[in-house]
C-alpha cells in the first residue's frame, strides 16, 4: 500500500528507513541486555544501560509514524490526514534525547560530588575468577560497534527524507557510541584506581547530548506551532524554506509570504495577491534542484481585501 503522505520518489527511500530502524531496535535490544548483565557498581556502566533503554524511544516513533503516515486517512474527525505524525514523533524523540543527556549529568554530578568510590568486584567463570572490568570493556567495545553503523546509514535517508524523527535517532546512536567510548575511559580509570574517571567521562558526554536534546526541541516546537520551516539539523531556518520564499517574492513583490512546515511538507501562503491567470502546480515554485520540489505540498493564495485593494 503506497503512503498517501508522502511523495512516490520517496517511497523506497522509507520502506529503506523502515528495515534499517528495525534493525536499529534488534541490536539495540542485545546492547541493553550485554549491559544489563555487567553493570556491576559503575556509574558510567549504569548510565550507558538508562541511555541505551531510552535510545529505543526514536526508532520506536519513527515505526508508529511511519505505520500512521501508511495506513491513515483523511476522515471526519481528521480532515487533514496525518502529515504531521511524524512531527509528533520527533518532539518525543526530542524529548528523549534531552532527558538522556539530563540523566547523564545528574548522576554523574551526584557521584562526584558524594565523592563514590566504586568498586569493579570479580566473578567466577569455569572456575576462573576474572576482574568483572574485562566483561565491561568487552560489553562497551559491543556497544559501540551497531549504532556507530546504524548512526550513519540513516543520515542520508534522513536528508532525502528530510525526516527530522530520523535524524534524531541518527544523534541518539551518535549519543550511544560516544557513551560506550567514555565508558571505556571510566571503566580502564576505575581499574587504576581514579575513582573520579568513571562519573566524569558520563558528565564531559553528557553536555554534548543535552545540546543536541535542547536543539532538537526547539525545532520540534517550532513545527508544532506553525513556525517557519526549520533546518534538518538545528533549530536555524531551513535552507530550502528560505530559497523558496526568496523566489516567490521575486515573482509576487510586496506580498506577504507565509510558509510553515507540516513533517517533511511546506505549505505556502501568499497574501495580497491573486493567483495567476494559468494553472500551475505548487512544485513550479520550487526553486534550485528539482528532485526537492516535493517538499512544497501546497500554495495558496489570499487576494486583498478591498481596504487594501
Amino acid at each position: 500500500m503506497s503512503n498517501p503522505h508522502l511523495p512516490a520518489e520517496l517511497e523506497e527511500t522509507m520502506r529503506k528507513a523502515v528495515r534499517l530502524e528495525y534493525w536499529n531496535l534488534f541490536w539495540s535490544a542485545t546492547i541493553i541486555i550485554v549491559m544489563g548483565m555487567v553493570l556491576g557498581q559503575s556509574q558510567t556502566m549504569k548510565t550507558a544501560w538508562v541511555e541505551d533503554t531510552l535510545g529505543l524511544v526514536p526508532p520506536l516513533m519513527f515505526l508508529l509514524a511511519a505505520r500512521i503516515e501508511r495506513k491513515g486517512l483523511p476522515s471526519k474527525r481528521f480532515p487533514f490526514g496525518f502529515h504531521r505524525v511524524n512531527g509528533l514523533g520527533f518532539f518525543v524523540a526530542a524529548a528523549a534525547l534531552a532527558a538522556v543527556g539530563a540523566i547523564l549529568l545528574y548522576e554523574a554530578i551526584s557521584a562526584i560530588v558524594a565523592a563514590e568510590h566504586p568498586t569493579v568486584a570479580s566473578m567466577v567463570i569455569f572456575g576462573h575468577e576474572i576482574w568483572l572490568g574485562w566483561l565491561m570493556i568487552a560489553a562497551q567495545l559491543y556497544s559501540l560497534v551497531p549504532p556507530m553503523i546504524i548512526g550513519r546509514k540513516e543520515l542520508p535517508l534522513a536528508q532525502a527524507l528530510n525526516d527530522k524523527l530520523l535524524h534524531t535517532d541518527a544523534l541518539m546512536n551518535k549519543a550511544n557510541w560516544l557513551t560506550g567510548a567514555a565508558g571505556l575511559f571510566g571503566v580502564i580509570g576505575l581499574g587504576m584506581g581514579w575513582w573520579w574517571a568513571d562519573s566524569l567521562a558520563a558528565a564531559i558526554i553528557s553536555v554534548d547530548i543535552i545540546d543536541d536534546g535542547i536543539k532538537a526541541l526547539r525545532s520540534a516546537t517550532a513545527e508544532l506551532v506553525d513556525g517557519a520551516p526549520r533546518a534538518l539539523s538545528g533549530p536555524e531556518l531551513s535552507d530550502d524554506a528560505q530559497a523558496l520564499c526568496d523566489r516567490i517574492r521575486a515573482e509576487f513583490p510586496g506580498a506577504t509570504v507565509r510558509l510553515r512546515e507540516t513533517g517533511r511538507l511546506i505549505h505556502v501562503e501568499v497574501h495580497d495577491r491573486h493567483p495567476p491567470s494559468e494553472p500551475r502546480h505548487p512544485r513550479h515554485y520550487w526553486p534550485g534542484d528539482i528532485g526537492r520540489s516535493w517538499r512544497i505540498a501546497q500554495i495558496s493564495f489570499v487576494p486583498p481585501t478591498e481596504e487594501s485593494a
